[in-house]
């Protein structure tokens, strides 16, 4: 009898660890709830390259920003800046309930290759692709070649 009892605890046990680890609670199994905003390209000022910046939020679970692609341009890269140089990355990850800035002097895109020079009043077509969300497009906005998204100017 003792031992059947022991048995019964230890398996209980182990269901309620089981049950624990796999549960809806955690930010790890939930889905991402991806938000982009404040996305811009600067005016380029060659004819050949244009920069670009957005900020994605996460109301979810984990997610990672896997390539860029736009009509623009024929090579879009995805780049961070480390101590004043630029790296070209593969992809970025999107923190669980968290966000991924591309801004100016840190992560940005390079558009290589464009199709043509777009101007100030312009809207791009820029298509984000997500391990876990998929693609999401964002019309992005050409700004002036000076734009600071902190004075709108």
């Amino acid at each position: 009898m003792k031992l059947r009892l022991g048995r019964i605890a230890a398996l209980t046990a182990a269901g309620l660890l089981l049950a624990g680890c796999g549960g809806s609670g955690g930010s790890s199994s939930t889905k991402p709830e991806l938000k982009i905003t404040g996305s811009y390209m600067p005016a380029p000022v060659a004819g050949d390259m244009a920069a670009g910046f957005f900020t994605v939020t996460n109301s979810g679970g984990a997610d990672t920003l896997t390539s860029v692609t736009s009509s623009l341009a024929g090579d879009v890269t995805m780049h961070s800046t480390k101590d004043g140089a630029m790296e070209e990355e593969k992809s970025f990850v999107v923190p669980a309930d968290g966000r991924l800035d591309f801004a100016s002097g840190g992560n940005h895109l390079m558009f290589e290759k464009l199709a043509h020079k777009p101007a100030q009043g312009d809207t791009v077509p820029v298509q984000l692709h997500f391990a876990k969300s998929g693609t999401v497009t964002v019309e992005m906005p050409v700004k002036s070649a000076t734009y600071n998204p902190m004075t709108g100017h």
